[in-house]
Order: structure tokens, then C-alpha cells, then sequence
């Protein structure tokens, strides 16, 4: 892997566009993309201050090992897993949270069909009831819900 290829590799996994680099190493965006793209080398002091930024020695930037290039490809894949598995426990959380909601409204459901077989007689009162009953169900899916996606 040749310096460009380092470059380019080692700002994607430090999750920085050329802007935000060039930015770190007071440079124009345009400087980053020539030494990404082989077109141009970056001056010894851009090399030092890019070691920083990347925390990296200048050894690695300046010379071809495949040691470090297996690292900083390992180092790449376990952020990408990870950023995978943040992903789907949140994906998680709100699968379970439907199914609380879910199961929150047959809740409701079952009680207001046993009130109305309880008190049919009271129409006036079933109405409101329902009412209140679907604003406490909603208020309590909503109570479920938030804690368990702020967890």
C-alpha cells in the first residue's frame, strides 16, 4: 500500500472527510485530494502533523509494511462491527417497543369490551371512558417507549 492508499484508508477510518483533514493540517481540501489521488506529496512537516492526526508513525505513512496495513485494515472492520451492532440493538429496542405498544392496545382493547358488556346500559359513560382509557394507553406507550430507547 502506497502513501496515498494509506492516506485515504486512515482518513476513512478516523471517520474525517477532506474538508475536516485539510482543516487539522491547515491545508486546502484540494492539497488532501492530490495526495490521495498519487498526484502530489505532502511537504515533511504535513507528514509529522498527519502522523499526529492519525496517530501513526511517520515509518507507516512514509514506508510499505503489510503488518501495519493488516492493522489499520483490522482497525477499520471492528468500527464498521461495531457501528453494525449499535445499529441493531437499536433496531432491537424499537422492535420491542412496537410489540409494547402493540400489546399495551389490546390491553385496552380487552377492557373496553368488558366494560361494554358490563355497563351497556351506561352508553353516555362508555364514550368518555374510551377515551380517557386510549389517552392513558397512548400515554403509557409513549412512557414505554422512551425508556426503553433511552436505555
Amino acid at each position: 500500500m502506497d502513501f496515498s492508499e494509506k492516506l485515504l484508508t486512515l482518513r476513512k477510518a478516523k471517520d474525517l472527510t477532506q474538508e475536516q483533514l485539510a482543516e487539522k493540517l491547515n491545508v486546502s481540501r484540494q492539497s488532501v485530494s492530490k495526495w490521495e489521488s498519487g498526484q502530489a506529496v505532502p511537504e515533511l512537516e504535513k507528514i509529522v502533523a498527519m502522523s499526529v492526526v492519525f496517530d501513526v508513525t511517520t515509518d507507516y505513512l512514509l514506508k510499505s509494511s503489510e503488518i501495519d496495513d493488516l492493522s489499520v485494515k483490522t482497525e477499520m472492520l471492528e468500527k464498521q462491527q461495531q457501528q453494525m451492532l449499535v445499529r441493531e440493538q437499536r433496531q432491537q429496542k424499537i422492535r420491542e417497543c412496537v410489540l409494547y405498544v402493540i400489546v399495551i392496545y389490546l390491553v385496552l382493547f380487552a377492557v373496553y369490551s368488558l366494560q361494554q358488556n358490563f355497563f351497556w346500559e351506561w352508553e353516555w359513560v362508555g364514550k368518555h371512558v374510551l377515551i380517557a382509557e386510549f389517552l392513558l394507553a397512548t400515554a403509557t406507550a409513549v412512557f414505554v417507549c422512551a425508556r426503553k430507547l433511552r436505555r
